[in-house]
């Protein structure tokens, strides 16, 4: 990873979503019902864990930023011409968006994530990697990752899955 340069610049701008995010997630949480007459205390309303991970996100997005801004403050004279979105983020804005507005309620959600997770892990594995070995990581990575979380989901959570 370089320093500088592009690199504090994307940092600046991830670190931006993140606390961005995580404000949203805050302000969320504190808008939610407490249930406080039906005697519930502070850690049993349903949004604390969320408010501490939209928090955490804060935090840490702005960490973040501040990190990314002293280090491009620093190195102000080597500014990296390389684009700040490229290939590989096009890549990942497509899987993603494939995933949860194609795949999810149109096909089973074991099949949806099973297929995302294949894809994301075949489509940036190293490049250098054979092929044979590049499918048969994804597809592994894949199958497992579906089958853990939707046991973990259905089964642990009770959470009914699209």
């Amino acid at each position: 990873m370089t320093e500088g340069g592009t690199t504090a610049r994307s940092d600046l701008w991830g670190g931006a979503g993140w606390a961005g995010f995580g404000l949203l997630i805050l302000v969320g949480s504190l808008s939610m019902e407490r249930f406080e007459s039906m005697g519930a205390e502070l850690y049993t309303m349903p949004g604390f864990v969320p408010g501490m991970l939209g928090g955490v996100l804060l935090l840490l997005g702005t960490i973040l930023m501040l990190r990314s801004w002293h280090r491009a403050r620093h190195e102000a004279g080597s500014e990296s011409t390389a684009p700040l979105f490229n290939r590989r983020i096009a890549t990942m804005l497509v899987l993603s968006l494939t995933y949860a507005a194609g795949l999810i309620g149109r096909v089973p959600f074991w099949l949806a994530t099973g297929m995302f997770v294949a894809v994301f892990v075949a489509s940036f594995a190293p490049p250098e990697q054979a092929p044979v070995r590049r499918f048969t990581v994804a597809l592994l990575a894949g199958v497992l990752t579906s089958a853990v979380v939707t046991f973990v989901f259905q089964q642990i959570f009770l959470v009914r899955l699209p």
